[in-house]
């Protein structure tokens, strides 16, 4: 694609999130954080760096398309050029591809594929980049890591290109988006099926609940354990039904089931749709865990039903 498609055609503000490993962010920074600052003011790109001790660590950077991708080709040489150094002493005979991996929300990876994989592959051919989506949602979020490799110039087109597919109006990010947070090595994570051996809950989740159990129309029975007693498999199961219309059922079911197995990962709670029974406009929605589970699926079903217009019953 045509730099000049982006900067012309798309010079909007911009998010890019970079999940990073250690090494590989201390390189970034440079010694004393020359290296990012110079970044930062030939860029003109904001460059935040989530915080250390974590094996792992988020890279955003947030500006002008223009400012952006100049920061973005910036940091892609510079890894190029750790890999340069490493070879000088090594034996292989190939320079490896620089491999990075771009965060993106979930509820978009479906248009980044494609109907039967059709976009990725046309991203792949036209770049010469390798692409994988991952099929999993990082730990505590409702976000996925992209994986590119290539040569640096096939990984700077690729990354412009996901780009106009996620500025794309048809195809925004749909519901509640949980960032991924890297937690710091050796601390517990809760990952997003809610399977965990300790009681550490990110803000956002914890967030989330109480968004849950403020907002929701429908009736829920209070946890005096909070949260983390809805993050404990040993805490008291319930169960809770939720009445949606015929018509709004596919909204939270998804394309493939792809929408309501997010929820189930998110919340941790088991949901169940009942047949369509005849004569009836409504299906029943049986959702079976804790009660700070069952209130997280109930918002999230909200969320999902919001983002669609409202159901308009027909005139008699």
């Amino acid at each position: 694609m045509d730099s000049g498609v982006i900067e012309g055609g798309l010079n909007v503000t911009l998010t890019i999130r970079l999940l990073m490993h250690g090494k590989e962010v201390g390189s970034i920074i440079g010694k004393k954080g020359e290296s990012v600052k110079k970044m930062r003011e030939e860029s003109g790109a904001r460059i935040n760096i989530s915080e250390g001790n974590c094996p792992e660590r988020i890279i955003t950077l947030a500006g002008p398309t223009t400012a952006i991708f100049k920061a973005f080709s910036m940091i892609i040489e510079k890894l190029e050029e750790d890999i340069s150094s490493s070879m000088t002493n090594s034996t292989a005979t190939s320079k490896p591809p620089v491999t990075l991996r771009i965060v993106v929300p979930a509820s978009q990876c479906g248009s980044l594929i494609g109907k039967g994989g059709c976009k990725i592959k046309e991203i792949r051919e036209s770049t010469g980049a390798q692409v994988q989506v991952a099929g999993d949602m990082l730990p505590n979020s409702t976000e996925r890591a992209i994986t590119i490799a290539g040569t640096p110039q096939s990984i700077i087109e690729c990354v412009k290109q996901i780009c106009v597919v996620m500025l794309e109006v048809s195809s925004p990010p749909k519901g509640v988006t949980i960032p991924y947070r890297p937690k710091p090595s050796g601390s517990p994570v809760i990952f997003a099926g809610g399977q965990s051996s300790s009681a550490s809950i990110s803000p956002q989740l914890t967030k989330l609940h109480q968004l849950a159990m403020q907002q929701s129309p429908f009736p829920m029975a209070p946890s005096s354990q909070g949260f983390q007693g809805g993050m404990d498999a040993s805490a008291q199961t319930s169960s809770h039904e939720m009445t949606i219309p015929n018509d709004l059922i596919g909204c939270i079911i998804g394309r493939q089931g792809a929408k309501i197995n997010e929820i189930r990962q998110m919340s941790g709670a088991q949901i169940k749709i009942a047949n369509p029974v005849e004569g009836s406009a409504d299906r029943q929605v049986t959702i079976t865990g804790s009660p700070a589970s069952i209130s997280l699926a109930e918002y999230l079903i909200n969320a999902s039903l919001c983002s669609f217009p409202p159901h308009l019953p027909s005139q008699p």
